[in-house]
């Protein structure tokens, strides 16, 4: 079965729901434990989504897709390459991508995120999807210049660790299978990148069995399986508005100034609904930089 679920702020408490259309379903415990609706709902207009999870690290893969390796010429890695971003990148929807200090160009990606549910340490990959709990959308934003500018150490870290660099939800999905999850990144209503997730180098199941050999992963951690051709890259203003929404047929929504993502189930968006504060699956919010006006969109389809 197919849930919803995010974590949000209300009249001063935070607290975990389920989200079904624009009625926040509030849950007593834990998301990847034993949660239990309390009967409270709540209007999604009335509280502030916060990020989908409390990581207590994010992973972010490099070279995990086909189609990118193959047009950059990589070798295909006998393992996972992959890096972290730092907490303090984290970002929940409505809040703001800052720019870095100076002309930094920035490269957005829009991502599938393997949300983990229980703690795992050196699992076998057959046993791994048991410790996967949902999925979830996330943008891993770059400081493009900074990455490679000293030419004896690529500085990933500093390039993807600014404050507000990994936007993610609004919602975590249970239910899905990924392997049929296409991901579109649209720039001003025009696409920049569509790959399916079935093109991966290593599997959700492959990942999360490798990874948990180097490292145990805890309830609520992240991967971001990477991207593949087409990355986007912009300059920014001085601020990036973040926003997200959910509606009933899965779509996860999160636009934004310039950057945002949506996880669509069955359908492309390709209609106007009402939003709620900015919330919507198909909406496209405003904003200004410098003098001209520029619209983006990232979201991951089901095929």
């Amino acid at each position: 079965m197919q849930q919803h679920w995010i974590r949000f702020e209300h009249a001063g408490s935070t607290g975990i729901a389920t989200l079904v259309g624009d009625r926040v379903q509030v849950h007593r415990g834990d998301m990847f434990g034993a949660a239990e609706p309390t009967g409270i709902v709540l209007a999604l207009a009335d509280v502030k989504l916060l990020t989908p999870t409390a990581p207590s690290k994010v992973i972010a893969l490099w070279n995990n897709f086909k189609a990118l390796g193959a047009k950059l010429n990589l070798a295909t890695p006998a393992e996972p390459l992959y890096f972290m971003k730092a907490p303090n990148s984290f970002l929940a929807p409505g809040d703001a991508i800052r720019k870095p200090l100076g002309d930094a160009k920035v490269v957005f990606e829009g991502e599938l995120g393997i949300v983990i549910g229980k703690t795992c340490s050196a699992v076998p990959e057959s046993q791994a999807l048991a410790h996967v709990f949902g999925y979830t959308c996330a943008n891993d934003v770059t400081a493009a210049e900074i990455l490679n500018r000293d030419q004896s150490f690529a500085q990933w870290v500093r390039a993807k660790g600014f404050d507000t660099f990994c936007p993610m939800g609004p919602v975590v999905a249970t239910g899905l299978d990924p392997a049929t999850l296409t991901v579109t990144t649209r720039l001003n209503g025009d696409v920049r990148q569509q790959y399916p997730i079935s093109d991966m180098r290593f599997s959700v199941q492959q990942l999360v069995s490798l990874i948990s050999h180097d490292m145990t992963l805890l309830p609520g951690d992240v991967i971001l399986c990477g991207a593949s051709s087409g990355l986007v890259l912009e300059a920014l203003g001085d601020c990036l508005r973040e926003a997200g929404g959910l509606d009933l047929g899965g779509v996860f929504h999160q636009a934004g100034e310039v950057v945002g993502d949506d996880l669509v189930g069955d359908r492309r968006l390709d209609r106007a609904l009402d939003v709620l504060r900015g919330f919507g699956p198909s909406d496209v919010l405003e904003h200004h930089h410098a003098r001209e006006e520029r619209r983006a969109r990232v979201h991951l389809v089901l095929a």
